[in-house]
Formats: structure tokens, sequence, C-alpha cells
């Protein structure tokens, strides 16, 4: 008898009870938990060791909840041998989540009992209705939501009112159920409208509106999204655009579900601007989207960054991303700048930017002298000449030397077309599997997840449906984490491109020579990159850098390395090194 009263004394309790609302929490849902279950727990289960732990306000959707964490925590230390609950679904409301707690629970010997459906899982019978039980409960959760749902469409197609944020502009009468102008904020709206239709750039709105002392309803100032955000929306005209955008991905605001979904109630209420307003408006946005200019069912690039996608950083070894120097050099010249993307986002890379300005005079004069360098080739030419003839020039008085592997294959391959002796260049033709799609794929990858991150930030601050702190924070670091693994794997493809990117050493002479001589270059001792930049198309200067290399590493300023397309890699040594 005494063993039997050990044991039970022994039993200690963890006491889950949540709620969802602050509603259910006004009408005392916890303290209706709490009694009951430590009656339960001291009568039933004859435990009079328990602790109580409450989340009060949070969703079961998923076990992101303080004291849920907490309990869970003390549970792994050996604390408690039963958890307690009011209702299987005051715990978790999804099949995963639960699934992998009570495999947890019972790793560790922990028994999972439940007040409501009157079981617990110290019996076989106890764990296979919890199981079925959880089912019901998901699917009834699901049927729940899209009964929600369909109320909620019902209602705007009433023309009702569905909630969310008040757009800027307007005021909502709760007891009318109506909307008002709000006649301070209408004309900021107006202002929004005229600057925009003068100035053609969403920024300069901004701005101009900041400048004036101006602030959005929540206070801050205003931004290229907060502008965009207005000018798109059909509400000012007064219609009322209902189940318009997918928030089932909880991705962004441009998930947007197909046309036949939506639900618009024309004159819905008073508008501040017109409809054919709007469309044009519309239409000029379109028109103007930051860095694209459309033609048809084509687009080019506004700003051509020439060396996008070709730097490596030679620091960390990321990735270098490109955006154009916001002060307009004389002659309307911008040029390029270009960043790690650690060091962007202060991940401990200290590599400084780099501008087209030092990197385009450099890369086209290097390419001019090896082609005046091959030109004037002769079989007593040495190793030594060569390097001479390739650091000719103002811009690399720098450069001590080019390290000896990747010299010594451009003087074989100069010297093989004297002699008519073969060289042998390194290749890359065993790595295994094709990097060049793998790339493509990334690539497109790293530009979805960032463009993710944007709108993430766009759906947190502006959006109508309100999406808390503690979700955004949470679905940021999974897209920032998608980010980092594609941004490594580029980086390592960038390390071993495949001979997929690979040119013959015929044709990549040939190509730069094409170039240099249609130019008219190979007969100039310098070649002036912005000046040449300023009277040919950029996108031509970009192709053919993209024709002939392959990357660039830089660091603090500096081109460490460049690598060809046919495989040759020449990296250079600076003074005081």
């Amino acid at each position: 008898m005494s063993k039997l009263n050990d044991k039970l004394n022994s039993r200690r309790v963890a006491i889950y009870v949540r709620v969802s609302t602050h509603y259910q929490v006004d009408r005392d849902s916890l303290p209706v938990q709490k009694d009951e279950l430590t009656n339960y727990a001291r009568y039933l289960l004859n435990a009079e060791s328990f602790e109580i732990f409450e989340d009060a306000g949070y969703s079961a959707k998923n076990t992101d909840r303080p004291d849920y964490q907490k309990m869970m925590s003390r549970i792994r230390t050996g604390e408690f041998t039963h958890l307690l609950v009011w209702k299987l679904d005051r715990i978790s409301r999804n099949l995963l989540d639960f699934a992998a707690m009570y495999e947890e629970l019972k790793k560790l010997g922990v028994t999972f009992v439940s007040k409501n459906e009157q079981f617990d899982t110290s019996s076989a019978m106890g764990e296979a209705m919890l199981k079925i039980i959880l089912v019901f409960a998901e699917l009834e959760r699901k049927m729940t939501a899209e009964r929600v749902t369909s109320v909620m469409i019902a209602r705007a197609g009433k023309g009702q009112w569905n909630g969310g944020r008040v757009p800027y502009g307007y005021r909502w009468d709760k007891e009318n159920e109506v909307f008002t102008i709000d006649e301070a904020e209408s004309q900021v709206v107006l202002q929004i409208y005229d600057l925009y239709e003068k100035e053609h750039s969403l920024l300069t709105v901004a701005k101009a509106l900041n400048a004036q002392g101006l602030r959005h309803r929540s206070g801050k100032e205003w931004n290229p999204t907060s502008v965009s955000i207005i000018l798109k929306s059909p509400f000012y005209t007064g219609t009322y655009r209902y189940n318009y955008y997918d928030m089932s991905k909880r991705n962004s605001k441009q998930d947007i579900k197909p046309e036949d979904e939506w639900v618009l109630v024309v004159d819905h209420h008073p508008a501040i601007v017109d409809a054919e307003r709007w469309k044009g408006v519309c239409a000029l946005l379109d028109r103007n989207k930051r860095g694209w200019l459309y033609a048809g069912n084509t687009y080019n690039r506004k700003n051509v960054h020439v060396f996008a996608g070709l730097l490596t950083c030679g620091c960390c070894g990321g990735t270098m991303s490109a955006t154009s120097n916001s002060r307009e050099l004389k002659g309307g010249y911008r040029p390029s700048i270009y960043a790690c993307m650690s060091h962007r986002k202060n991940r401990g890379c200290s590599n400084k930017y780099v501008s087209d300005t030092t990197l385009g005079p450099f890369v086209l004069n290097y390419l001019a002298n090896l082609i005046k360098a091959r030109e004037s080739f002769g079989k007593s030419t040495s190793p030594e000449t060569l390097q001479k003839k390739l650091l000719r020039g103002e811009m690399f008085k720098d450069v001590v030397c080019i390290k000896e592997a990747g010299l010594m294959e451009l003087y074989s391959l100069y010297k093989s077309e004297v002699t008519g002796i073969q060289y042998t260049v390194r290749s890359a033709e065993d790595i295994e599997g094709s990097t060049t799609s793998e790339r493509d794929v990334l690539l497109s990858e790293k530009r979805r997840v960032e463009r993710a991150l944007s709108r993430l930030k766009s759906l947190y601050l502006y959006s109508e449906e309100e999406m808390s702190e503690k979700d955004y924070i949470l679905e940021r670091k999974v897209l920032t984490d998608q980010l980092e693994k594609v941004d490594a794997r580029l980086n390592e493809i960038s390390k071993a491109l495949t001979s997929e990117f690979n040119i013959s050493d015929d044709e990549l002479l040939e190509r730069a020579s094409y170039f240099l001589i249609n130019q008219k270059l190979a007969d100039k001792r310098f070649v002036d990159y912005r000046r040449l930049l300023m009277e040919s198309d950029p996108r031509v200067i970009k192709d053919f850098i993209t024709s002939v290399t392959s990357n660039f590493c830089v660091e603090n300023g500096k081109i460490r390395s460049i690598t060809f397309r046919n495989g040759i890699i020449h990296e250079f040594v600076y003074s005081g090194e």
C-alpha cells in the first residue's frame, strides 16, 4: 500500500489551458478550465503536485505560444509525469504539430490526458481514440474556416463591410455602417494622384509628401509602397473589392486570385477620384514599374547593371547585388553600385561596395590589352613581357603581377598560335552535373524569395488584413533562411562552373577582337569606359563582357581575379600585399 501511495505522490501534472480570443478570456473561460482541471488532477489523477501553464489570446494553429514552449522545455527535463488539458484542441489544432508533440511525450514517458474527451494515453484504446479525435478536430477547423470564408464573401456581395483597416482618406461610421470621406486625408490622396501623374515616380511622390511634413495615419513617413497602395486601390473610385488577394499562403499581397473569384461592388461608397483617372494611373504604374520598360509583350531593363550576376565577394564568397547610384554624375551618367549581400544585411562581411567607375575601366582596358598583346606576340616574347603588356595603363598601377598559373596558360595559348604546338587548359568537365540550369533555377528562386520578403513587409505594414508582429517575424525568418541557402549554393556553383559555360580559346579571342574592332578601341591607348557607356547601348557592353568572362572576384574595391569563359583564371597581386 505504501508503494502505491509513493507512486501516486510521485505524479507531477502539467496543466495546460488556452483560449484564442480576448472575448473568451473575458467570458472566464480560463478560470473555468483552471478550476476543473486542478480538481481533475487532484481527485481523478490523485496528484497533489501540479502546475498551470496558460496562453491567453493565442491560436492553436501552431506551437509558437510562450507558456506552451516553457511547459515543453520543463517536461523535457523530467519535471512532469502527466500533461492534462481541457480539450484536445486546446493544445493543438494541427495534426502534424500534435503528432510530433505526442511522439516526444511517449519517448519521455509522459502520459497525455484530455478531460472532456475522457481518455488518457496510458492505454492502447486511449491512444487510438486520441489520433481519431485529432483528425476530426482538424477537419472541423478547416470546415469552419471554409464556412467563415463563404459567409464573408456573401456579406461582401451584398455590399457589407467585412472589417479590416479602413483605407486612408475615409472614416467608418459604425452606427450607420457607411463610409464617409475624411476631408483632410482625401486632399492628400488627390495630391498623390497629381504628383504621380506629373512625376511618374513613387519615390518622388513619397519624398514630396514627407518634405511637407505629411504623415500616414499611422504616423510613419510615406514610402513608395504606401503611395502605390493608394494609387492601385479601386476603393478610391467608390468600388468595394473583396476576395482579391489569396491570403491562405500567407505570402503577400501579390498573390492575386483569379478574376472570376473577386467580389466587386460598384458605387459602394463616395468616390475621391473618378474611375477613368484611376485606370489611367494604373496604366502609368504598369509602364513605369521600377527597373522595367514595357513594349508589347516584351520588356527591357531601364537601368542596365553591366556586371550584375558576375561578381563574387572576395571576403565571404557570397554574391554581390546591384543597384543604381542615387547621385547622377555629369552628363546624366548614373553608375551601378555593387555590394555583398551579407554586408548589406549586416551579417559580418566587411567587403566595401564597388562601382562601375572602378570595374569598367579595369575590365575593358584589360581585355583591350589582352587583344593587343596577342597581336604583337612573337616567338621571342617572354612571359614577363606578356605580363607587362597586359598590365599597361594607369588603372593597373597598383597591380604588382598576375599569378603565374593563369599567366602561363595564356602564354601557352599565344605561343601555340605562333609555333603550332597545342596546349592544355584547365577543364571543368569532371565536375558532375550541369550547373547551368541549376544556376538559372537558383537565380529565379533568389528573386522570388527577395520579392516575397518585400511583399511580406508590405503585408505587415499596410495590408487591410492585419498580420501580427509574431507571424511577421516567423515568416520573415523562414524566407531569410531560404535566401541564405540559395546564396550558399550559388556561391558553390560560381566556384565550379561546368564546361557548359566554356567556349573555345579561339572563340574567346574572336569575340573580344570583334567587339573592340567594331568599337574602334583596338588602336586606342586607353578605353574610356564612361564615354563608351554613354555612347553605346549598355546592353551591348554587358553582352560582350558576359560572352568572354564568367566571374569577377572583388574585394574592397579591387578586382582579385577574372575567370574567362575558356577556363583561364587571372589572379592579381596588388602592392602592399
